[in-house]
């Protein structure tokens, strides 16, 4: 089973759903990215602050699937902004990854209070030109960032990667990134912790369609227009993770979806504005 792809502002296409890797570590997590890689998945998300960059090149190496096949996304780690330290860090991440390009490479925090995010989206501009990227993008990126960025490069990115589940709905951003033409991506697709998992709402859902609970809110994502990034160790969850594709909620059980956001729904810490990245 394979996710269909969604075409970006640049052209290129991305798989509508991909695997985190985020606390994927070692040979047991190398083990578990193999088996979501023979399992369909083709778009792979890491960061050089996830620790997991090495395994998702070697499983890309030994899964004997040709590497066009895949899309590869990782971040520039916030200690990396000034320009010739981002295009080091995207060089280096290469090497560790054993590839020769990356489809997609994000900003990971902007850090506004350090004001250097357009320093470093310039210089993913030049790698971008370079050929070292195929596609740029953002994370975590709030709207008065993304129009700095673009108004001072004439370059939008192609994805902004942002907290979105169903205690964090972000509908502004969402509606904010779609305006702007850039695909929205979601980080915690599910939320930490099972609490929404467990949510009536959800349940129910589940229940009519024949669904995990887990597959009712990717596919509310998905139907909203915005690419899941679920992460799981757990080959069942992997393979249902990926089944979204088949059934279709009504625009009113995405509406209740909505309604279980809260207003201190984000993740405790994870405010764009405030997030400092130090390491």
């Amino acid at each position: 089973m394979k996710a269909p792809l969604i075409t970006m502002n640049d052209g290129h296409q991305i798989p509508a759903v991909g695997l985190g890797t985020y606390q994927i570590r070692g040979g047991e997590g190398l083990d578990q990215i193999l088996t979501a890689i023979q399992d369909g998945y083709r778009l792979l998300d890491t960061s050089t602050n996830y620790d997991s960059e090495g395994i998702v090149g070697e499983a890309i190496r030994r899964s004997g699937i040709p590497r066009s096949e895949f899309f590869v996304t990782t971040k520039l780690p916030g200690k990396y902004h000034h320009y010739e330290d981002a295009l080091m860090m995207i060089q280096e991440s290469l090497f560790r990854m054993g590839l020769d390009y990356f489809d997609l490479y994000l900003i990971h925090w902007p850090l506004p209070k350090r004001g250097l995010y357009v320093e470093a989206w310039k210089a993913m501009v030049t790698a971008q030109k370079l050929g070292l990227i195929r596609s740029i993008g953002v994370s975590n990126f709030e709207p008065e960032h993304l129009d700095k960025i673009i108004d001072e490069t004439g370059v939008t990115p192609a994805i902004n990667q942002i907290e979105i589940h169903p205690y964090w709905v972000q509908e502004r951003m969402v509606e904010a990134d779609k305006e702007r033409g850039i695909l929205t991506e979601a980080w915690s697709p599910l939320g930490r912790g099972s609490d929404a998992l467990k949510e009536a709402v959800i349940t129910e859902l589940a229940e009519k369609y024949g669904k995990t609970s887990a597959q009712v809110i990717l596919r509310w994502h998905a139907q909203r227009g915005i690419i899941p990034i679920p992460k799981s160790r757990n080959l069942q969850h992997q393979r249902e993770n990926l089944a979204i594709f088949d059934f279709e909620l009504t625009q009113t059980e995405i509406e209740r979806i909505n309604l279980l956001e809260k207003a201190d729904g984000r993740i405790e810490g994870q405010d764009p504005n405030e997030y400092e990245e130090f390491d």
